[in-house]
């Protein structure tokens, strides 16, 4: 049985949902971001005490087919935008969410601003800025060479989205003892 599983956004989500499901005495053949396949099929009980066991750790089971689209949709922006090198991959977001999706863009722009109150462009900025935070703070790569690498045309383009996002510029969020990320299940 195939498990839809909100809020997976890393590998260490993976590990703790494999976790899970094997102290509730599942073999997990297959186990990515947002999925898990698991043997036996369990019946409805079963099913109520995964749920409440992966709802302790912060995920949740999804159980409509626009819910799973939904998941699917941030996982493919998650796994880009902080799993990819942007700068290589020139990618055009709405290219890669219909061919992986086999979706009209449109259908899934409406859908995903339907179930998060946000647009689908809105959610990669966040998450882009999330990513910049993270490297701003490791302090190895100075402006431009995040610029490159998060596949911004310029470090100005890059400052206004930042400065849109978290009130600050750049520089600022960097000199600032409060440096404040969020998680990205949070966004």
């Amino acid at each position: 049985m195939i498990l839809h599983i909100k809020n997976m956004v890393c590998d260490r989500c993976i590990m703790v949902v494999r976790q899970q499901l094997e102290n509730l005495h599942f073999r997990v053949t297959d186990i990515v971001l947002g999925k898990a396949t698991i043997d036996p099929d369990p019946d409805e009980q079963t099913l109520l005490e995964i749920a409440s066991s992966l709802k302790v750790m912060g995920f949740e089971l999804i159980d409509s087919e626009k819910q799973q689209i939904v998941e699917r949709i941030k996982n493919l922006v998650i796994q880009q935008v902080h799993y990819t090198d942007l700068s290589k991959s020139h990618i055009n977001f709405s290219d890669l969410l219909s061919s992986q999706l086999f979706k009209d863009y449109a259908y899934l722009s409406r859908l995903f601003s339907e179930y998060e109150d946000i647009t689908i462009e809105k959610f990669i900025i966040q998450q882009k800025i999330e990513k910049v935070k993270e490297l701003l703070e490791y302090n190895e790569l100075n402006l431009n060479e995040i610029t490159w690498k998060m596949g911004y045309s310029s470090s100005a383009h890059l400052s206004t989205q930042f400065k849109t996002i978290t009130g600050l510029t750049p520089s600022q969020f960097k000199a600032s003892e409060k440096m404040k990320r969020k998680a990205i299940d949070k966004i």
